[in-house]
């Protein structure tokens, strides 16, 4: 008997067993320049960053990978709305998601996302939370897809809002769409 084999014995189910996956954001990475939004794997190395263009009339921001291949680009759109397309497209046949914000109060915000061929009225994931705390889950249904939340240390009173972590669910969706979600939830108070 190998030892994968013997593992899979021991713990049933183990040899498909998926642990969630951290991404840490800031705007402090070694080697960014100062104020750009990157996110690091545990180890540290950039996964992706994000660029920031002002155009009117509206906002747009490209997501990056480490390697600085533009993955999306998001647009925010009047009323608490944004698409995402794929690459640096504004095509509606390259659109990824489409994202409409259906609560704004103080410190709570609530987006709905809907993938590129819904246009229906049930949308694909609910995202709620506290941009200013860089706070929100991400949901499918009942089911949590993704969290964010930001990074405290042991003994820590205040905990700064510069660095924050998302934690995303085994088997629920690509992890750049969760990121360009994020990115959308921190805007989504304006």
């Amino acid at each position: 008997m190998d030892v994968e084999s013997s593992e899979s014995a021991a713990y049933p189910g183990s040899g498909s067993m998926q642990i969630p996956i951290d991404l840490f954001g800031s705007k402090e990475h070694h080697g960014m320049p100062r104020g750009t939004l990157a996110f690091a794997d545990e180890s540290g190395n950039i996964v992706y960053k994000v660029n920031r263009h002002n155009s009117s009339p509206k906002d747009k921001k490209l997501l990056l990978d480490a390697s600085g291949n533009v993955i999306f680009s998001i647009h925010r759109y009047q009323k608490g709305s944004w698409k995402c397309y794929k690459g640096e497209s504004n095509v509606e046949t390259d659109m990824v998601l489409r994202v409409q914000r259906t609560v704004k109060k103080l410190n709570i915000v609530e987006l709905q996302v809907f993938y590129g061929g819904n246009n229906g009225e049930a949308c694909d994931l609910i995202m709620r939370g506290s941009p200013c705390m860089r706070s929100c889950g991400i949901y499918k249904d009942t089911e949590i897809v993704a969290q964010t939340s930001l990074m405290y240390k042991l003994h820590q009173i205040y905990a700064s809002r510069g660095k924050f972590r998302i934690t995303i669910f085994p088997g629920t969706t690509d992890r750049a769409v969760i990121v360009a979600l994020f990115v959308i939830f921190l805007n989504g108070r304006k």
